[in-house]
């Protein structure tokens, strides 16, 4: 969010994955999160990305300056490094495949395209009406 830290890759994608774990939920605010897998030794990083132990064996990576998420990495799965797909430049081009965790998906997620849409912030808050 900020530019304080930023990454490279020069390497195949290892998995494209949409995670609906409860971990995934909590540590990032989100129903969901976004992962690309990439091979560990083949991301190069500006700035230091600051680290948090989530559970023994299983990191979490977010800049130090302005809290943004940046990666999950875990013992279980030493030969990658998970970025989240919002860090890339042009997250447009992101296409997971598959979506995991199935049985911590929110139940509110089936009926998303049924939710009223807006472009920006124009429908009032509920405090407003």
């Amino acid at each position: 969010m900020c530019g304080a830290v930023t990454w490279v890759y020069s390497g195949p994608i290892t998995r494209s994955l949409v995670c609906h774990c409860e971990d995934c939920q909590k540590a990032t605010s989100s129903p969901f999160t976004a992962f690309i897998g990439l091979e560990p030794d083949k991301v190069w990083w500006t700035g230091n990305p600051n680290h948090y132990q989530s559970s023994p064996g299983t990191y979490r990576g977010f800049c130090q300056t302005c809290g943004t998420r940046l990666y999950f990495r875990s013992d279980q799965w030493s030969g990658e490094i998970h970025l989240h797909a919002a860090t890339l430049d042009d997250p447009t081009v992101y296409e997971p495949s598959p979506q995991v965790v199935m049985r911590s998906k929110v139940k509110w997620l089936h009926d998303l395209e049924n939710i009223p849409q807006h472009q920006g912030f124009e429908a009032p808050s509920k405090r407003e009406t």
